[in-house]
Order: C-alpha cells, then sequence, then structure tokens
C-alpha cells in the first residue's frame, strides 16, 4: 500500500512535469508549478477524486492565501486520511511554506496512493463540478477555462479576407518574422532560466534537507553524553572533545584516542585489596590448628572462655597472630 512506501521507491522518482500534467488532468486545472499545490486544496480534492464523497468539499478553501485557511484545508485533508485509517504523516509546516522539494515529495507520495486506487482512474468525476461548491472553486474554474478557451480561439478557422488585404497581411508577416523569432528566442531562455532557478532550489532544498538531519543527530549525541550516570566516563569525554572542537585538527582525534585507551588500562590494588584477596588462600592445616587449639582449651576448662582469660589462651601458631 502506497502509505508505507520507502524513500527510495520509485514513486518519488517521478519528475515535477509528469506531477503537473497529472494533477491538470485529473482535476481539470492549469497550474503550472508543483508549488502552487501548497495551500492544500488540490490534495482534497485529488482524495476526492479516488474516493468520490469522502472529502467535505464545501470546507476546502481554493482561495486560501494566508497560512490559517491553508491549515484549514490540511485538517480537511488529516479527517479524510482518519477516516481511510490512513497512516502518512504530513508536514503541514513544511508543505504550507511552498518549498518545491516538500510538495513535489508529497505529491509523489499522493500520486502513488491514487494509482494505488482503482489503477488512478477517476470514473465519471467532474472536477470543475465539485470544485463549485468550495470556497473559491468558481474563480479557480473561471482561471483553469481560460488557457482552453484561448487555445480554441488560435486554433479556429480564420475569416475569408479580400486578396488585397492578403497581401498586405503577407507583407506585414515578412517584416514582423524577424521580431516574432526575436521574442520567442526570448521566451525559450526565459523559460530555460526558470527552469534552472527551480532545479537550485529543489538543490538547496534536499541540501538543507539534509543538513538538518545530521544536525538533528548530533545533537542526540550530546544529549545523550551530558546524561550524570555516563558523564564521568573517558569515553563520554572523548566524544565531546571531538563533538566541540571548532577546527579540524587531526590533535583533537589523537587527545580523544588517548583517553579512550586510559580507561582501557587495569587498575592496581591497594595493599588492602591484597590481603583480603590473600584471606582465603591460608593452608587448610592452620586452620585445623587453630580449631583444635580452642577445642582443647574448652575441654579441660570445662566451660567456654571469657574475655578476661584471653591473654593466657596459647595462639599455637594461628595465622592472627600475623594481624
Amino acid at each position: 500500500m502506497a502509505t508505507t512506501i520507502g524513500i527510495m521507491d520509485s514513486a518519488y522518482f517521478v519528475g515535477r512535469n509528469e506531477i503537473v500534467a497529472w494533477i491538470n488532468s485529473t482535476l481539470q486545472l492549469s497550474i503550472s508549478k508543483v508549488e502552487e499545490t501548497a495551500p492544500g486544496a488540490v490534495a482534497c480534492q485529488l482524495m476526492d477524486a479516488v474516493h468520490p464523497g469522502m472529502v467535505p468539499m464545501h470546507k476546502v478553501k481554493f482561495d486560501a492565501k494566508n497560512e490559517y485557511d491553508m491549515i484549514q484545508n490540511y485538517k480537511v485533508l488529516q479527517d479524510v486520511f482518519n477516516k481511510l485509517k490512513i497512516t502518512k504523516h504530513v508536514e503541514v509546516n513544511k508543505l504550507i511554506k511552498g518549498r518545491p522539494l516538500d510538495n513535489l515529495e508529497f505529491m509523489q507520495w499522493l500520486k502513488r496512493y491514487c494509482d494505488s486506487v482503482n489503477g488512478g482512474a477517476a470514473t465519471n468525476y467532474n472536477a470543475m463540478e465539485r470544485r463549485e461548491i468550495s470556497k473559491g472553486g468558481k474563480e479557480t474554474n473561471k482561471k483553469a477555462a481560460a488557457p482552453s478557451q484561448a487555445n480554441g480561439k488560435s486554433s479556429g478557422p480564420a475569416p475569408r479576407a479580400h486578396a488585397s488585404q492578403n497581401t498586405r497581411r503577407n507583407d506585414a508577416h515578412s517584416t514582423s518574422a524577424p521580431q516574432r523569432n526575436v521574442k520567442s528566442s526570448s521566451n525559450s531562455g526565459a523559460h530555460a532560466h526558470d527552469e534552472q532557478i527551480t532545479e537550485l532550489k529543489v538543490f538547496i532544498d534536499s541540501l538543507e534537507k539534509e543538513r538538518d538531519f545530521y544536525f538533528s543527530k548530533l545533537r542526540d549525541i550530546e544529549i545523550l553524553c551530558q546524561t550524570p550516570e555516563i558523564d564521568h566516563l573517558p569515553i563520554v569525554s572523548a566524544i565531546q572533545k571531538i563533538l566541540y572542537s571548532t577546527e579540524a585538527d587531526p590533535a583533537v582525534v589523537a587527545e580523544a584516542q588517548a583517553l579512550v585507551m586510559q580507561q582501557n588500562q587495569p587498575l592496581a590494588l591497594s595493599p588492602i585489596d591484597e590481603i583480603s584477596e590473600e584471606k582465603p588462600n591460608r593452608p587448610e592445616a592452620q586452620k585445623r590448628k587453630s580449631i583444635d587449639c580452642f577445642e582443647a582449651f574448652d575441654m579441660g576448662s570445662g566451660s567456654r572462655p571469657r574475655l578476661s582469660d584471653i591473654s593466657d589462651v596459647q595462639y599455637c601458631d594461628s595465622p592472627l597472630i600475623n594481624y
């Protein structure tokens, strides 16, 4: 299902021109850039095309100009996602800014979803009629109909004219031909320039997205190193030394490695620790000899020794005299 597609899926390799052409053919619109989908109304109607009647089109605002109205459109879209149990996370704060890359990725995902539902074919869906009931839908329909009417007029039959008028027209065409060539070349150059600017914007957006990703990782490492349970460890000090270094100096890495090597050195035992480790290893014969000595004292007196008689006890080479 399209709700779980990965970032390397083929859906995210669909070009901008293909996405724009798909939106225009599906919804009978005349948008020229993918950024024009930022207000969210296009996304709402695309969901209405594949799930007729599921989207309350009277709440959708095609004339949304400010962020508040755009957010309202995305709330309508999120409600539809919840009804259909679609788990797609919509990054509204990024989409409403109109950045080309963010809107392109969302439209790529939406196209993949629409293609997965009934093959993406909106059967008997009248996009203009559905858009009429939304806010700003009538103005959007007029804008969409204007280019098609202009194309129809230009392709229609020309009225008949007299021979003299045709002659004058031909002369005028011959004189204005170089000017039209100059205009067409300038228009093509401007179009290529706009394409280059759009590509650079997409490239910059991708770089900023990658920068934010790695910065968040470094911030997570910094927060982990500040945990009280581990902030005293040498390995944490080594990581912080690299993390807070302001220059690409190899000496910083060498110092960090030295801190890690100090952690791996064995610790020297104190004299008390050595004595405590030697205690369990004394010979069993000495233990038994000490016990026999005390038993002999006990049987000879017939009673347990008192503390005042401790000085009269023969230690019989007990290891305790060493302490």
